[in-house]
């Protein structure tokens, strides 16, 4: 016996009791972790065995470690199980944590798969749902989009434009609204283009379409020309969706746009031959005035050349070339020319009268 200071006494302990007492402490120990572990684990592992989902305790606590909700593995393992989808198809609970933690929604791939077995009409596999979710896709609307096709409004509820618009050959304009229906390919959901290259391709289908009838009238007479048109060119190539018709929902007759453009080209066509024709006219009177100023030259000339006259007669005087007798002619030759320009009333321009006055 031992007695310490605050009077408070123990009993010496041999190595066979403390060992007695340390294995009391894990007992007890272990038992409350085994409590704590069953009161959280207790339901799902009862569901689990209920269902034969083969996801035993010690899974439900590896879960836990691993960061995966395992409500949400059991759930999703329970609807599988129950649809007749065993881990022969590879849906196992290791494969629903990998998809878990690869950030998929586990739920929404189940449901997939358990919509398209019902459906009986779609082939998709636990491998093909994964990688369709884990590509951004919602695998449930793709499965139930196959088995109840969708309508698509072309052009687009949110379009700028209401219809779309195309001219016949004819040069009148059609306005056409289209609805296109489309079942979920599910084996090009991966890569393949969305509703967008759809809307655009059949509205460039539509287009080509009523571009090609020669007059608008045979469209309007048979619209659904438009619609085995646009079916023949595949434009659900490389896309997500496969086309099951397409129906003409509304057809309208718009402008006379080839008449309209007519009038354009006629009255642009006018305006160039004005341009050209007030290009001439500039020419001519840049002509004209060329000419006015060649002849105000020549006149000049004259004039000066006339002015030689005089002194060329006095010179000739001098040196005796030159007489008197044949100036005096000279003097009647020029006033019987100006008195028979005076009878035809033609009139004498100075030049004319200049040799009279020298």
């Amino acid at each position: 016996m031992s007695v310490n200071g605050s009077g408070i006494v123990f009993a010496a302990l041999t190595p066979s009791q403390i060992l007695l007492i340390a294995g009391v402490f894990v007992v007890v120990l272990v038992g409350l972790i085994a409590f704590f572990v069953i009161l959280r684990y207790f339901r799902l592992y009862i569901q689990c065995i209920m269902t034969d989902a083969g996801i035993g305790l010690l899974d439900l606590m590896g879960m836990t470690f691993r960061k995966v909700n395992a409500a949400v593995i059991v759930r999703s393992k329970i609807m599988a199980v129950q649809a007749g989808l065993g881990d022969e198809t590879g849906i196992t609970s290791r494969a629903l944590e990998a998809h878990y933690l690869a950030g998929g929604n586990v739920p929404i791939v189940i449901k997939s798969i358990i919509a398209a077995k019902k459906a009986k009409m779609i082939n998709l596999d636990f491998k093909l749902a994964r990688a369709i979710d884990l590509a951004g896709r919602n695998v449930l609307e793709a499965v139930q989009t196959s088995v109840y096709p969708k309508v698509i409004d072309c052009p687009a509820q949110n379009s700028a434009r209401a219809t779309l618009d195309a001219v016949a050959k004819n040069g009148i304009q059609l306005k056409v609204k289209a609805r296109v229906t489309v079942r979920a390919n599910l084996q090009q959901l991966i890569g393949g283009a969305t509703e967008e290259t759809i809307i655009a391709r059949v509205g460039e289908g539509i287009v080509s379409a009523i571009g090609s009838a020669d007059t608008h009238t045979e469209v309007l007479e048979n619209p659904d020309r438009i619609s085995k048109a646009v079916l023949a060119r595949r434009l659900d190539s490389q896309t997500a969706f496969e086309i099951v018709s397409i129906d003409i929902a509304d057809i309208d007759v718009g402008d006379n746009i080839g008449a309209r453009l007519q009038a354009d080209q006629a009255e642009a066509d006018t305006r160039v031959a004005r341009a050209n024709a007030e290009g001439r006219r500039a020419m001519a009177v840049a002509r004209e005035q060329e000419m006015v100023a060649k002849i105000e030259e020549s006149r000049a000339q004259l004039v000066s050349a006339e002015a030689e006259i005089p002194r060329a007669m006095a010179e000739a005087f001098q040196s005796g070339t030159l007489g008197i007798s044949d100036y005096y002619k000279l003097r009647n030759l020029q006033a019987d020319t100006e008195m028979r320009r005076a009878i035809a009333g033609t009139t004498i321009t100075p030049s004319a009268r200049d040799g009279k006055g020298s």
